[in-house]
């Protein structure tokens, strides 16, 4: 394809992915205030929603065989929703605060995934035992959150325990309404169900347009996928944890930003793995994962202080950000 169809095929594609991926996150943000949801669930559904744009470019890389790029989108995405979501909420709304039951839930969770999917990459576990580790704590974690928490009261737990699992939810949220009409909840499911086509139909024609201006321009495809696409396709991500931010919603920021980047890692990394499609990982990919880890781990520290992260804590992440662009681009020149 000639770069005087590339381009436009690639600006419209991101166009059209991200505003489907704006009222698909958007609907499930409604639904979740409409039942009451805590805050960590919100976090959780949101983070569903705006990693679709991330998730289908890097399956849609894989299937087109352009490796290098599903594993640029993935690794790039979280380091830009570290920077973005945490670092620029942080700066915008002058401090994020989130309790601190719901952060250290998150990281352990976080963190766990994050370390088995780079000793995956590394060589140093197998895709099989990898699946598995991820499995361990993944599904209970899920299941966790889908229970809720009137459920998880009714559990032989301890008062510390119970009183720690109650808290790591989150903030509740009053019911706003209700979602008893039938032909509501066939609408919401309808529109949801469209605007995922509509993003996965959106990444299909990203990706290839960016391989092919890659190849036009004589550009590295790790900087298409790890600066380009990851960017673009992390944009409802941050634009979502800043509205989060600034409503003071830490909790949901926090839970939205760490499971926004497990999800790329098992989507867009350890199941490909495990499934073969993705084999063999340059130095730079193994990088890419260490300093996430690295990244992540700083993130952890700064916003679990007493009083949250302030303006300096967010600069810090974006500056982490800024360097980890500049490896890539020095890496591939």
């Amino acid at each position: 394809m000639t770069p005087a169809l590339a381009a436009p095929l690639f600006v419209a594609s991101i166009a059209v992915m991200l505003a489907a991926s704006a009222v698909f996150a958007g609907r499930l943000d409604h639904i979740g205030l409409r039942l009451g949801l805590p805050e960590a669930l919100l976090g959780l559904l949101t983070a569903l929603a705006a990693d679709a744009p991330e998730i289908s470019s890097a399956i849609s890389a894989l299937v087109q065989h352009n490796h290098a790029i599903a594993v640029g989108v993935v690794a790039g995405s979280n380091a830009f929703n570290l920077a973005a979501m945490l670092g620029l909420s942080a700066v915008v709304a002058g401090r994020v605060r989130a309790r601190h039951e719901t952060l250290e839930l998150e990281a352990f969770v976080g963190l766990w995934l994050l370390a088995v999917t780079l000793a995956v990459v590394a060589g140093a576990l197998g895709a099989i035992a990898g699946a598995v580790l991820v499995a361990v704590v993944a599904v209970p974690y899920v299941l966790l959150l889908a229970a809720g928490p009137r459920l998880v009261r009714r559990l032989p737990l301890g008062v510390t325990e119970s009183r720690f699992v109650g808290r790591s939810f989150g903030e509740s949220h009053r019911r706003t309404g209700s979602l008893d009409s039938k032909r509501e909840a066939a609408t919401l499911l309808a529109v949801l169900v469209l605007a995922l086509c509509v993003i996965v139909a959106g990444s299909v024609g990203a990706v290839r347009g960016a391989t092919d201006l890659a190849h036009a321009w004589s550009i590295p495809e790790t900087l298409v996928g790890v600066i380009v696409l990851a960017i673009l396709t992390s944009l409802p991500n941050a634009w979502t944890g800043v509205r989060f931010g600034m409503q003071q919603r830490g909790s949901a920021l926090m839970s939205e930003t760490l499971n926004s980047n497990s999800i790329n890692l098992v989507a867009g990394l350890a199941v490909p793995t495990a499934l073969g499609s993705l084999r063999a990982f340059s130095h730079l990919a193994v990088f890419d994962l260490a300093w996430l880890v690295g990244m992540t781990a700083t993130a952890l520290v700064l916003f679990g202080r007493r009083g949250g992260a302030g303006r300096g804590a967010g600069a810090l992440l974006i500056v982490l950000y800024a360097a980890f662009v500049a490896v890539q681009i020095a890496a591939s020149s």
